[in-house]
């Protein structure tokens, strides 16, 4: 028997109470420091897929201790997944890493974001790229059947430090094709429509590096077989760190690509809420 989480010994009471409650229908940890989790989904969410919304519990204070967490999981899905960090030391993630199924978590139903078709000009090719948890929105997007409807190619990057922290995408990838639905879209002899390029920086891997070495050095496009990036084909978004957003952003910026935003689709969005 694990011993009962601080959600439940602490809060569980006036979470369930909350008119924004839902509750746990599943979690995997997959590290010590990442986890996945699913919950019900408010009947009144209507979602794009790459947003987000705040999820949260209540805290000692009998406040709610909110945070914006990218859907997981695509707007067609019944359930709403989250992939996480844990921070032993974090006002709610050192909380939330210990839910169990059938606890419950408070969620605002109001998704926003950038991650988002909307916000991008059509293209050829959609480069995602992601470090650590900035893979939860691809997980999202890469389930949608509407990104290979638009898009001739998809490239997802996932750089972490570590083999093991990149096993959230490369299930989510391998899952999707193996989707009866979505091989029909990416095709049954073109299962390259969809390219997965995973990098580590700390253990040893088949790939090592930091993507954005690999895009300056022109080491990315040499193994995928592709041409640099380029505004009238390539269109991207991103999502990691504050310094990895940046960096990014300055070599899209160097290729020609412009930053758009739902109000101005463009060829390239970046997702600012979860840095600081």
């Amino acid at each position: 028997m694990t011993e009962q989480s601080p959600v439940t010994q602490t809060n569980a009471t006036h979470v369930a109470k909350s008119p924004d409650a839902q509750v746990v229908t599943a979690v995997r940890h997959y590290t010590d420091s990442l986890f996945s989790f699913r919950v019900t989904r408010p009947a009144s969410l209507r979602f794009r897929s790459g947003e987000f919304v705040m999820i949260g519990l209540m805290g000692d204070n009998g406040k709610p201790l909110m945070r914006a967490y990218s859907i997981a999981s695509p707007n067609w899905d019944e359930e709403l997944e989250f992939y996480s960090i844990k921070v032993a030391d974090g006002p709610l993630t050192s909380r939330l890493q210990h839910i169990q199924e059938g606890d419950h978590i408070i969620l605002r139903p109001k998704p926003v974001g950038t991650l988002v078709h909307d916000a991008l000009v059509p293209g050829k090719r959609l480069w995602l790229f992601s470090t650590g948890t900035g893979f939860a929105p691809f997980a999202s997007l890469l389930r949608d059947p509407e990104t290979f409807e638009k898009f001739e190619q998809v490239i997802v990057t996932h750089t972490c430090r570590d083999v093991a922290e990149l096993t959230y995408g490369r299930e989510l990838v391998e899952s999707v094709k193996s989707d009866e639905m979505l091989r029909e879209l990416i095709g049954e002899e073109n299962l390259d429509k969809l390219v997965y390029y995973p990098t580590t920086t700390r253990e040893e891997s088949p790939k090592m590096g930091r993507i954005t070495h690999l895009i300056e050095n022109g080491e990315l496009f040499s193994d995928l077989g592709l041409p640099p990036l380029d505004p009238a084909t390539d269109r991207a978004m991103v999502c990691g760190s504050l310094a990895f957003n940046l960096d990014i952003k300055a070599l899209l910026e160097q290729a020609g690509l412009r930053e758009g935003a739902n109000s101005d689709p463009a060829e390239f969005v970046i997702e600012k809420a979860f840095v600081g």
